[in-house]
């Protein structure tokens, strides 16, 4: 960065919001765009090939390396919360599932102040980012960049699953990123040809090849430089060079849940006691920059199976070599799957409107490390509540922009949660106990017979919960007389010219399921509203909402 950097558009952070940004903003050869990022390359088989998805997640290579403070209704634990710090960001470190989010999710964004972001609002986005393969007719996109597929489902267990769901008496659903999410089938990921689709293989990497995108890694955004009210540039660092990389029209902050709310208190936007205290001079009082931190948590259950059909056969070194060795001179085999290839979505009881609980099943009895849970053959199901009520924060350590910030989710601080938690786990023993399961459940290893009271069932929880890394919200999205909002509904940071952030950290509330999904849409729309191009034709599609929620739980 040796030159002046200028360009129009000066994008922080190439995640999956900020790469779907580069794209559209670029097609216009009349606007450029530079996109800062702090990692590099995801060239190589440990991002590429799907079902080595564990492994980059727990590399600094790839990860910012986050963790939570002492989790105070957890035992003190402090939880991973990795933050992809390479090209693609989160979604190429992610586990590549698909999940839009339920359309009332939507809905009740724009109950809480972002207006216009209502589920008719945003499906013609979903429909416009997508290419699905395999999804309901008329409710998916058929030629957009992200390529959308579902496993083989070979393995008998991922039917076996599906069908125990249905004779527990919940529906089946044939694609819950169309009509109706709630019930049990195939899951979907963002695989390609056998290969992570990312955001930087879907959207970056065509978008560079225009000509008028200019992508520069290894950077260290310190804050953003304002004129007065006006932003105009971003304060860098690279290679122990300082320079302000300016933006002739707009900078935006898509750097993370947990960066751009972090970018903006150093740049003097935030709690202004937070920030005096910290010897950082305020520009504008906002409480809302950095609350109102959401997660999803999920426990894994898990089961022996009384046949040798799971992928812990293949977690020996060999079998990992030889997978390898398929996936990248062929391009078939396991390699090509995440693994997750059935799942559910169903409601908790009676009186809830829409799923709040998810299930991702894997074949095989193994912790996200990669470390193989039982000793034997075995399988589990990912479950967890999709709307928790507790809320954390991220706040900065110091002034200093090399600094991690605190991040403390204040998990399970609501008795809601727990009671919810318990009913995940004792549907999911009701569903495993189905005829469909019986040639495959030899007996639960976790948490174990044992676990039947409420107390022996939180202690599983306290002791096991794992993030399912979804942080998001903390640069809320909302009407601009809002006091908690950051950013109002145009994704305009509030009290200033030239400034937005789009990311997942300005969604109001969580959604149902995995968050890549919906943080590219925020990037597609976010991109029609700051080139003040009218937003696609709202949808008049009604999506399916169990008609007995009122009265039955299934």
């Amino acid at each position: 960065m040796s030159e002046a950097l200028e360009a129009d558009f000066v994008i922080v952070g190439a995640g999956s919001a900020g790469c779907a940004l580069a794209w559209r903003l670029s097609e216009d050869p009349a606007n450029s765009v530079i996109v800062l990022e702090k990692g590099g390359t995801d060239f190589g088989p440990l991002i590429q090939m799907p079902a080595a998805f564990s492994i980059p997640m727990n590399l600094n290579r790839y990860d910012w390396g986050y963790r939570t403070e002492p989790e105070p209704h957890l035992g003190g634990r402090r939880l991973a919360v990795p933050r992809g710090k390479v090209i693609g960001g989160s979604s190429s470190i992610n586990g590549m599932v698909y999940v839009r989010g339920h359309a009332l999710d939507f809905d009740t964004w724009e109950e809480m102040g972002a207006r216009g972001w209502g589920y008719r609002h945003v499906l013609p986005y979903f429909k416009r980012m997508e290419t699905s393969h395999g999804g309901e007719p008329g409710w998916r996109g058929t030629d957009g960049p992200l390529h959308v597929t579902r496993g083989t489902l070979r393995n008998p267990l991922y039917g076996a699953f599906v069908e125990a769901g249905v004779q527990a008496g919940y529906p089946r659903t044939a694609d819950y990123n169309g009509r109706a999410q709630e019930g049990f089938g195939a899951m979907e990921m963002t695989v390609w040809r056998g290969k992570r689709w990312s955001a930087a293989n879907a959207y970056l990497r065509p978008a560079l090849k225009r000509g008028n995108v200019r992508l520069v890694t290894g950077v260290d955004v310190e804050r953003v430089a304002f004129e007065g009210a006006r932003a105009v540039g971003v304060e860098t660092v690279r290679g122990g060079r300082r320079q302000t990389v300016r933006a002739r029209r707009e900078v935006i902050l898509a750097a993370s849940s947990i960066n751009s709310p972090k970018l903006l208190m150093l740049s003097g936007i935030g709690p202004a006691e937070d920030l005096r205290s910290l010897g950082i001079e305020v520009r504008a009082d906002r409480p809302g920059v950095g609350a109102n931190l959401q997660d999803h948590l999920e426990v894994y259950v898990q089961y022996a199976s009384r046949q040798p059909i799971t992928l812990n056969a293949h977690l020996n070194v060999f079998s990992k070599a030889w997978i390898g060795a398929m996936w990248m001179f062929l391009g078939r085999g396991l390699g090509t799957s995440n693994q997750f290839e059935s799942c559910a979505f169903i409601r908790s009881a009676a009186g809830v409107a829409y799923p709040d609980i998810q299930y991702h099943f894997l074949p095989a009895a193994v912790r996200y490390d990669g470390k193989a849970a039982a000793a034997r053959h075995g399988f589990q199901v990912h479950v967890g509540p999709m709307r928790s009520r507790s809320r954390g924060s991220v706040r900065l350590r110091s002034a200093d922009p090399a600094e991690a910030p605190r991040i403390l989710f204040n998990y399970m601080s609501v008795p809601q949660d727990w009671e919810e938690f318990r009913t995940c786990i004792r549907l999911t023993r009701e569903i495993m106990a189905q005829p469909a399961m019986e040639p495959y459940v030899e007996a639960e290893i976790a948490p174990g017979a044992g676990a039947v009271a409420d107390a022996a069932i939180d202690d599983f929880i306290r002791d096991n919960v794992e993030s399912a890394y979804h942080p998001c919200g903390t640069c809320r999205m909302g009407a601009e007389d809002d006091p908690g909002a950051v950013i109002d509904p145009h994704c305009r940071v509030i009290g200033f010219q030239g400034l937005r952030v789009v990311d997942s950290s300005i969604f109001p509330q969580i959604t149902n399921g995995n968050l890549n999904a919906p943080s590219i849409m925020v990037g597609e729309r976010a991109a029609d509203l700051i080139l003040g191009r009218d937003p696609l034709a709202a949808s008049n599609q009604e999506p399916w909402i169990n008609p007995d929620w009122q009265v039955s739980q299934r």
